[in-house]
């Protein structure tokens, strides 16, 4: 007898260690997540009221607006949705991207140490993410633009309120008027913009995380001589470009789904993707020579709040992420001192 008990395994360091390794990407999507998604949920808020306004308003004034009527809860009315989510999708999101990475450098099906090589398979690795986490995540969206878009959908339907209903009141009120089916309006749009857009987002950002030095390992190694930055910022630069880049991209499809939806949660009758389209760009002035160019205006209305919250979000989902993928890291392996 030593005198020392056996410790649990409950609470074994090593196990613990063992087990945060083998899910790394699932604590790392996890963590940073929560952090970014609460750090950018009121710019995205503003987002989508700017896509469906009628009237052109300054982002100052309408975040002026929303305070004045609904208080700072306005920004962040629906925020438990994404909150209670984003765990999942972030999880299952990065961990079938980083699983699609590692089948394709098992297999040697493409050469991650070039450019080419390192950008298409992360790109692969979004798109099969972006697909299959859409089935998923796309009622919860739809349920988040109800909460987001409360007061405008009350206008459409002629309706006054003075206190908007809750989360699951807006989910029974769907399901009520629609059916279980109802809480996948737009969904087609939705699997387009997700898959297209994840698909960018990786791309983008694996291949430059390769531009700027990082090492097969996957560790980053020094930043080149055109863009001499701290190490410990690369994550944020590559995070934030890939974020407002590809979000641009795909802008117009979410306007478009934003006010499909939007027109069928207000029970207002149905348009088609390009009849929904064809009436953003044109505006309500056809006959103006200058309407075409106001409409494409119209389309990305909202775009520079858009980019400004993928700045925060998407940057400091990647420093975080490599900051809790490090620390997990540098954790003490089985036979070494803790």
């Amino acid at each position: 007898m030593d005198g020392h008990r056996p410790s649990s395994s409950l609470y074994d360091s090593a196990s613990l260690n063992e087990s945060l390794r083998r899910n790394k990407a699932v604590v790392c999507a996890i963590s940073a997540s929560y952090i970014s998604t609460f750090a950018g949920y009121p710019l995205d808020s503003l987002k989508s009221r700017l896509q469906t306004m009628r009237t052109r308003i300054s982002v100052p004034k309408l975040a002026l607006s929303v305070y004045r009527e609904e208080g700072v809860a306005g920004f962040y009315r629906g925020l438990w949705i994404p909150l209670m989510t984003i765990s999942f999708v972030r999880a299952a999101s990065f961990t079938i991207y980083t699983r699609t990475k590692e089948y394709c450098r098992d297999r040697a099906v493409l050469d991650e140490n070039r450019l080419l090589g390192a950008a298409c398979v992360g790109g692969l690795g979004g798109a099969m993410a972006g697909s299959l986490i859409s089935f998923c995540s796309a009622p919860f969206e739809l349920v988040k633009i109800r909460r987001q878009l409360e007061y405008a959908i009350a206008e459409a339907k002629g309706v006054r309120i003075t206190k908007p209903p809750g989360t699951l009141s807006a989910v029974r009120e769907i399901v009520k008027s629609n059916g279980l089916t109802g809480l996948y309006f737009g969904f087609p749009l939705h699997f387009v913009r997700d898959t297209s857009g994840t698909a960018l987002y990786f791309l983008e950002y694996d291949g430059l995380r390769h531009l700027l030095g990082r090492l097969p390992s996957g560790e980053q190694g020094p930043t080149p001589n055109w863009l001499p930055i701290p190490v410990s910022l690369v994550p944020f630069v590559c995070g934030s470009f890939s974020g407002v880049t590809s979000w641009a991209l795909i802008y117009p499809l979410d306007v478009v789904k934003t006010k499909v939806q939007q027109r069928a949660l207000a029970g207002e009758p149905h348009r088609t993707i390009p009849t929904t389209l064809y009436r953003l760009i044109r505006g309500p002035d056809p006959e103006n020579p200058k309407a075409f160019f106001a409409g494409v205006a119209r389309i990305y209305r909202g775009l520079g709040v858009s980019a400004l919250r993928s700045v925060t979000t998407h940057g400091l989902l990647w420093t975080f992420f490599d900051l809790t993928s490090n620390a997990i890291d540098r954790l003490p392996r089985n036979g070494e001192n803790d």
